[in-house]
């Protein structure tokens, strides 16, 4: 397996959390787990979020959940996320003392004829 060296030089600047991820993905061991995670659709992420003025990557926050919603990602609280599962849809976990999500896309509320409402499409912009 091959990992990309194309962000290497960059990972110097990147608090400490983040640089032992980016050094963790090239170990045999952590090469395993991802091949092994590759037979059920999954993969392996860097949770993070960025500071608003610089820019600067952060290492994501145990009370923030990042949303993909409307095409744009934001960062929200957690708790939030957790107390309305149906509308949100996890895509990203980790382990703190258990699978947690951390990521998450909002879905929209489908009602079609005859049929209990139901979230099962993606919001994809305003008005859906």
């Amino acid at each position: 397996m091959t990992i990309t060296n194309v962000s290497r030089g960059n990972a110097r600047a990147l608090p400490l959390p983040l640089r032992t991820a980016q050094a963790a993905i090239r170990l045999p061991e952590v090469q395993e787990m991802l091949r092994k995670l590759s037979e059920y659709q999954l993969g392996v992420f860097m949770p993070h979020m960025h500071d608003e003025v610089t820019g600067a990557f952060q290492p994501l926050p145990d009370e923030i959940t990042q949303v993909e919603a409307g095409l744009q990602v934001s960062f929200q609280s957690t708790q939030a996320i957790e107390n309305e599962p149906d509308r949100f849809l996890p895509v990203g976990w980790v382990w703190r003392a258990g699978a947690t999500t951390v990521m998450a896309c909002e879905m929209i509320r489908d009602q079609r004829p005859g049929e209990a409402p139901h979230y099962d499409k993606h919001k994809m912009g305003t008005g859906t």
